[in-house]
């Protein structure tokens, strides 16, 4: 490795840093920057993740849209009742709720309306509320990976057919919602051992005699008809969005080569399937702002599409900036790892595990390292049993979702050590991400 390459790493983790530092959006400022003093060095910039930003932003409409009408909210009152009615199960309920709420939505943000729920519960029942609210954000973000409308699964499944490799999109659904489910929930029982019991943790009695931890009770939440309407619009959305998928996917056969037996010609396919989730998604927005009779403009200051156009802003600074790095040094980093994966192949998992807590994203991580795994001919079954280990986001102390997490626990359970890395969502988190993996390494040659 060259003085060159040793100093545009530099300048790439020095922007990632930079990033973080700033916070929230910031990370895809920087990103930005980091682009622009590569290419003053004569690095070719990398190329754009347009479709990951699309996907997010279509999914993100018809999210923002559903808030608005009070579908978030309908959702956070049948979580409340979930976990009300099995409290004290809750460090094995919490996951679960945020695992399906990512999975249907596409998106971890979604954890942010149920994590003062979580914390509510625990505390109520002398629950150390970090033992939920740790793996319940883990469970948010692995679950990205086994989500048919996330960016990352959409782009991970495009670039494999891009590539030609026999994997499809329901391929990739069938091997990562098993495998990353049963991490999240073996890993839960893990979690409800980790950090000393409520009663004696001195930080919390620290906290409670001087009258700082608060129990704030059932919350007081209205539904609305609108908001279950909104609900039920996203969910056909999502089902509509599986159907075409499959219809068109070469292994059903109903496009193809007619004289193999197809029905229609692959020509005539309508659209694909990147194009097919833009246009669902934006007409469930559209069936939810009439049908439930929103005000479109109020879905700009939705919480939830602020947080989404604020990813799309990081993604598009720091996958550019990954993509960047990455392809000026092809060639060297295919000679170097081309003979280790076919020994080594779950060093893939170990490469997009330490990527994606420095990346930020697990379709930017996707998009920096997959097609380059591809080309150094990774097997396809190390392509698809490492991909939930793109989602290494908890590792630094600063994803919005876990530092909600932290925020809302009032107990003070939930905290960030001074050694930055000690925190409760570290060891959930490597624990979830080493069962998936392993998971998909003995489930991917069942289904492939």
């Amino acid at each position: 490795m060259d003085f060159m390459v040793i100093l545009q790493l530099a300048i790439v983790l020095a922007a990632i840093f930079l990033g973080a530092r700033l916070g929230s959006i910031g990370i895809g400022y920087a990103g930005g920057l980091g682009v622009l003093v590569l290419a003053l060095m004569g690095v070719k910039p990398g190329s754009i993740p347009i479709d990951v930003i699309l996907v997010i932003m279509s999914v993100i409409a018809a999210i923002g849209a559903m808030q608005v009408a009070g579908g978030i909210d309908f959702l956070v009152v049948i979580t409340e009742k979930f976990l009300r009615k099995h409290p004290k199960y809750i460090t094995y309920l919490a996951p679960i709720v945020t695992y399906f709420m990512t999975l249907m939505a596409g998106t971890g943000h979604t954890a942010f309306s149920t994590l003062p729920v979580i914390a509510e519960v625990a505390k109520e029942q002398g629950v150390r509320p970090s033992r939920p609210l740790s793996i319940a954000v883990v469970s948010s973000q692995i679950a990205i990976t086994a989500s048919p409308i996330s960016a990352a699964v959409v782009f991970f499944s495009g670039v494999l057919e891009k590539e030609g490799i026999p994997v499809g999109y329901l391929d990739i659904l069938m091997i990562c919602i098993p495998t990353t489910l049963l991490a999240v929930i073996l890993t839960s029982f893990l979690a409800n051992f980790l950090g000393k019991e409520l009663k004696d943790d001195p930080v919390y009695l620290d906290r409670l005699a001087k009258g700082l931890v608060v129990m704030r009770g059932v919350s007081n939440i209205k539904v609305t008809p609108m908001g279950k309407r909104s609900v039920w619009i996203f969910l056909f959305a999502i089902v509509v969005v599986m159907l075409y998928a499959t219809l068109i996917s070469d292994k059903v056969g109903l496009f193809g080569d007619v004289s193999k037996g197809a029905w229609f010609p692959k020509e005539s396919i309508p659209m694909i399937r990147d194009h097919a989730i833009y246009v669902i998604m934006l007409s469930a927005a559209t069936a939810i702002t009439f049908f439930c009779r929103i005000d479109a403009a109020n879905v700009l200051s939705a919480s939830t599409f602020k947080s989404g156009m604020s990813a799309c802003v990081c993604i598009l600074g720091v996958a550019w900036l990954g993509t960047t790095f990455v392809g000026a040094h092809e060639a060297g980093i295919k000679e170097l790892s081309e003979g280790v994966l076919r020994t080594q192949p779950w060093l893939l998992a170990v490469a997009l595990f330490f990527a994606s807590m420095l990346l930020y994203s697990q379709a930017a991580t996707a998009r920096a390292l997959m097609p380059l795994a591809i080309t150094v001919g990774a097997a396809p079954v190390t392509l698809v049993a490492s991909f939930a280990a793109v989602s290494a986001l908890f590792v630094l102390p600063t994803y919005p979702t876990l530092l909600a997490a932290v925020e809302m626990d009032d107990t003070g359970s939930t905290r960030i050590g001074k050694y930055v890395f000690n925190h409760p969502f570290f060891i959930p988190g490597v624990v979830c991400i080493a069962l998936a993996v392993l998971f998909g390494f003995m489930f991917a040659p069942i289904v492939l």
